[in-house]
């Protein structure tokens, strides 16, 4: 990817909108906010009192690990002290006729290779408890009310957004995607196929940004280029990662589309994954994701707020560098498949 940065630029692709659904498996029941309050315990609760008790349930599933932390930390400083007094007797005794032999070895300790069964997935806990205090030091900014030119914006959006047909495209588009997922040989999976159609509000919003930083372009141009008004994700396992992306790349080219545009992120301190642009014969363009269950996963469970915040204007600087170090911090925990970087960039001129 070079020195792009995908968190700053309001044109790069979007992650998925994210739902209350549980990510970490690749087709979860949907679930009304209704009955995910009731299975949580939140129905009747104020906001505050629920981000309360969701903040207790997080503290006290990662309470295990913190204690199994202090207790190696106990030990071995009980250890140190042991072998401190150890080396004083042998001082004492140096005169000694008969020399003493040698020390004791140390105790096995299970514990000490704690750091070796950490996984991305044993953080998941604590990404949620850090990222709580974030969202306390910054609480999130309202929207622009109507009057005002962002708002005026969305409204020649949305008139511009009434005579689009993506939805009468996307079957086809959707059809051949399913096709792939059931006879693909490296048992890729869709991931939230449900979101496959960006909302409403999020595409009037990026076409609004463009006709603020374009105002001289043609409606029509701006709409025909946007790339993730229609999106797909396809998650692999680590070990197939890359020939399950060289078969979809495949795959897709067989159904008539061309890929005008893919950036490798998987080198990208802040987020992993690979994000590919594809346009149809007709002209119709739409995005095409590749992760692991622990990419699609951190993007789209826990990174995702974060991520939204740095797009939006007047993010002051400590919050932006609050921001990309929780981005960074999931990140580093995320596993990386084999010869990924084999899989270069691409961009087609003039598209």
């Amino acid at each position: 990817m070079g020195s792009f940065d995908r968190h700053v630029h309001p044109d790069e692709p979007d992650r998925p909108d994210r739902r209350d659904a549980a990510a970490d498996r690749l087709s979860p029941p949907r679930e009304t906010e209704a009955q995910l309050a009731e299975r949580l315990g939140l129905s009747g609760l104020t906001r505050a009192a629920a981000y309360e008790s969701l903040y207790a349930k997080a503290h006290a599933q990662d309470a295990p690990f913190r204690e199994r932390l202090a207790r190696e930390e106990r030990e071995e400083r009980e250890e140190r002290e042991e072998s401190a007094q150890r080396r004083e007797s042998l001082t004492e005794s140096a005169d000694s006729p008969s020399p003493p032999g040698p020390p004791d070895p140390p105790k096995e300790k299970p514990e000490r290779n704690l750091e070796a069964a950490r996984s991305y997935w044993t953080e998941v806990p604590r990404f949620f408890l850090v990222w709580q205090k974030i969202a306390d030091r910054w609480p999130p900014r309202g929207k622009p009310e109507a009057g005002s030119s962002s708002w005026a914006l969305d409204r020649r959006a949305e008139d511009l957004l009434a005579g689009e047909k993506i939805s009468i495209r996307e079957p086809l588009i959707s059809n051949n995607l399913r096709q792939i997922e059931a006879e693909n040989r490296s048992k890729a999976r869709l991931a939230g196929f449900e979101y496959r159609l960006k909302g409403s509000d999020r595409l009037k919003g990026k076409i609004a940004e463009r006709l603020k930083r374009e105002p001289d372009r043609k409606p029509e141009e701006i709409i025909s280029t946007i790339h993730d008004s229609i999106r797909y994700t396809f998650c692999l396992e680590k070990k197939s990662y890359v020939s399950g992306f060289g078969e979809i790349k495949e795959r897709l080219e067989s159904c008539g589309y061309e890929m005008y545009d893919c950036r490798n992120s998987w080198n990208d301190p802040q987020y992993k994954g690979i994000n590919s642009r594809w346009i149809t014969p007709e002209g119709q363009r739409f995005e095409v994701q590749f992760h692991t269950r622990e990419s699609f996963h951190a993007k789209h469970e826990v990174t995702h707020q974060a991520y939204e915040r740095l797009r939006r204007p007047g993010v002051g600087v400590a919050e932006r560098r609050d921001l990309m170090n929780f981005q960074r911090e999931v990140s580093r925990w995320i596993p990386v498949p084999d010869r990924v970087t084999d899989i270069p960039d691409y961009e087609k001129r003039g598209s």
